[in-house]
């Protein structure tokens, strides 16, 4: 009877969604950049594995693919195939079939080490050493780490990059 996050949910709201269409295992979908790798996640989707009747092996596995990068992906469908498999544990994935399509990828953020893992500079760590107190050595190495240079007072802006918002067409 407690509140739940959306995110422990949506395995159980979305487990049946992902069979419909032939996903024996949601995670297939959400695990796709660490399956196949940054690359050919940036350009390639599963759609659907599709098994013989009565068998959980030598499916045909689906892919939507971006445009050009279709004949290169059929050059790599063994390493795909392979790589599906061993994710699974068995030889589930048989036959890799490429569907042209728009391609939607994930937007990951950088992720920023929380102020608790840089590393204090030397002349202010020596001092605090001297603190008895753990939970008030705590507090001021991280106050000691908010104030450092390197994040904010004098340090070089960080690089900006230019989000793409669409896709030029004819």
């Amino acid at each position: 009877m407690r509140p739940r996050a959306v995110s422990d949910m949506l395995p159980d709201v979305g487990r049946a969604a992902f069979r419909r269409f032939g996903f024996v295992q949601s995670s297939v979908v959400s695990r796709w950049r660490e399956i196949v790798g940054e690359r050919y996640a940036g350009v390639s989707s599963p759609e659907s594995i599709k098994f013989p009747p009565g068998r959980k092996s030598d499916g045909v596995l689906t892919l939507i693919v971006e445009g050009a990068h279709a004949p290169v992906m059929q050059h790599v469908a063994p390493v795909i195939a392979e790589r599906v498999n061993r994710f699974f544990g068995y030889p589930a994935v048989g036959r890799v079939v490429f569907r042209q399509g728009i391609v939607k990828v994930a937007k990951t953020k950088a992720r920023i080490a929380p102020p608790s893992l840089k590393p204090l500079p030397s002349d202010i760590g020596d001092s605090l050493r001297e603190i008895a107190d753990p939970e008030l050595r705590a507090v001021l190495e991280s106050l000691a780490r908010g104030l450092s240079p390197g994040e904010g007072h004098g340090a070089p802006p960080a690089m900006m990059t230019i989000p793409v918002v669409g896709k030029l067409t004819r």
